[in-house]
């Protein structure tokens, strides 16, 4: 797949040098898709942003394009406010004191993002995304102009975690890979777990003898599961004091390639782990080609 041409929201520094009326009649005319920040929303559900030393209004039908999921609901601009949000400029005037009052379409930006996905795009390409918000059932991601998609929590990681939370931020800049395309509805089905690496990648990184940090991840009557990479666990006995959540000194005892287990023995229970671990990517452009755990 080509460079993505339309960034999440937020992925570019925000411009601070002031845009002349002819760079932004320029603008206009070749619609180009630029980038500011969302100021204000009022009673009407328009959008007031600034950029370049100006001020312009998002009108509520052209906040969202209908793919996006919420589309309808008012917290899909409401919830913009104090964030960078992207637009191309649909109409321009000048006020008595020779002011531009633009105004912009963020609606016009994402279609021309949802069109380049849809004609460069196909199942199994690495796409980078930008988290935008987490729910129980999976982490919403931009993967263009605020275009956003789902990627289940079953998705996320082969150590399975309670809540995306456990793993992702708002904010956070993440790749994905495609697994489908719906192109009639513009519907991206996304996974995260294949470019975390294979068992035998992430094992690789370890040897029997070690003692490394984890994080509990499952208490089971038989044994504990900790994760020592967010695409692998190994298995401990069962201990009471342990709960999900909890970061842990561990000792390798065994790697068994041949039925990937790995067997550990708890050293010290760390408390809450402070911070989701950070994430390692085996795979980070092109095509995820025969994944295999």
């Amino acid at each position: 797949m080509r460079r993505n041409e339309y960034l999440p929201e937020g992925a570019l520094p925000l411009s601070q040098e002031r845009l002349t009326l002819d760079q932004l009649r320029e603008a206009m005319d070749h619609q180009t898709v630029l980038e500011g920040l969302a100021v204000r929303c009022d009673g009407r559900r328009d959008l007031f942003v600034r950029f370049g030393g100006h001020e312009g209004v998002i009108p509520r039908l052209d906040a969202v394009h209908p793919a996006v999921s919420g589309a309808d609901r008012d917290i899909a601009v409401l919830s913009r406010v104090g964030k960078p949000t992207c637009f191309t400029i649909t109409d321009l005037s000048v006020d008595g004191g020779g002011r531009p009052r633009p105004v912009l379409s963020r609606r016009r930006a994402q279609e021309q993002a949802i069109a380049w996905l849809l004609e460069h795009s196909a199942p199994r390409d690495v796409l980078p995304a930008r988290v935008t918000h987490l729910e129980s059932f999976g982490a919403f991601v931009d993967l263009g102009c605020g275009f956003t998609s789902l990627i289940p929590l079953e998705n996320i990681s082969m150590a399975r975690v309670p809540h995306p939370a456990a793993r992702f931020r708002a904010g956070q800049e993440i790749l994905a890979v495609v697994t489908d395309i719906d192109r009639d509805s513009c519907r991206f089905y996304l996974s995260h777990k294949e470019l975390l690496g294979t068992w035998l990648e992430n094992a690789a990184a370890f040897a029997p003898g070690d003692a490394v940090p984890g994080i509990v991840r499952g208490v089971r009557e038989y044994g504990v599961f900790v994760e020592l990479t967010p695409n692998l666990s190994g298995l401990t006995d069962w201990r009471g004091d342990l709960i999900p959540g909890d970061a842990v000194s561990v000792y390798i005892r065994s790697i068994r390639p041949e039925t990937r287990k790995i067997k550990l023995q708890v050293i010290e229970n760390l408390g809450p782990a402070p911070e989701n671990p950070p994430l390692r990517y085996f795979i980070t452009d092109g095509r995820v080609e025969n994944w295999s755990y």
